[in-house]
């Protein structure tokens, strides 16, 4: 890896953890230079523009939370198992976040509803792809015997996604996992009333 990936890859890292856990409009390109250590032409040799370095540390932030939710689903074989490690992931990432501040999709979504039009667009793209691999998730598992088949894939999608957001929006405003961990606690439950019996 060449010295300007690695510098570039570092900016990305430290631009994440600020925007999320400050906001993008909080958060000042004095404030990168500071988290990094570089002065602003440094920066701007590999991002052109605050906004474009705040589209990628979104990206980043996103890929590196995605990544932890994945390693829990990896264990696991049957949908419904995957779904539980789904609920297991997020409140993991409720209460030790990869990327400090806590879950980029919803910080940046309510941070950019009006303000930042490209940023939203990146980010409902950014959600689209979790709520498409959760339907596909429950989808499987009900061509399998696994999940009923009764099962409404997109709204059960929505509403878990929905309930684990509000989860880790509850758990960061009151710096208590007890909000997830009883959020948890209902999903799992949710699941195992729509699980075929065996």
């Amino acid at each position: 890896m060449g010295k300007g990936k690695v510098t570039r890859d570092m900016i990305l890292g430290k631009a994440a953890a600020l925007f999320n856990s400050r906001g993008y409009f909080g958060a000042s390109m004095s404030d990168v230079m500071n988290a990094t250590g570089l002065e602003k032409g440094g920066i701007y040799n590999h991002f052109p523009s605050k906004d474009q370095l705040a589209l990628e540390a979104f990206d980043f932030a996103f890929q590196t939370s995605s990544a932890e939710v994945m390693r829990h689903l990896s264990t696991k074989e049957k949908a419904v198992d995957k779904l539980m490690a789904f609920v297991d992931a997020f409140a993991s990432v409720a209460a030790n976040p990869p990327i400090p501040g806590g879950c980029p999709l919803l910080n940046s979504a309510v941070e950019c509803d009006d303000g930042h039009p490209e940023m939203k667009l990146r980010v409902q793209k950014a959600m689209d792809a979790v709520l498409i691999t959760l339907e596909k998730l429950i989808a499987g598992g009900i061509e399998e015997g696994d999940i009923q088949s009764s099962t409404n894939a997109q709204m059960v999608a929505r509403t878990f996604i929905a309930t684990l957001e509000g989860g880790i929006m509850l758990t960061k405003l009151y710096s208590d996992t007890a909000y997830m961990d009883a959020i948890a606690t209902s999903l799992r439950s949710q699941i195992a009333a729509i699980r075929v019996s065996s």
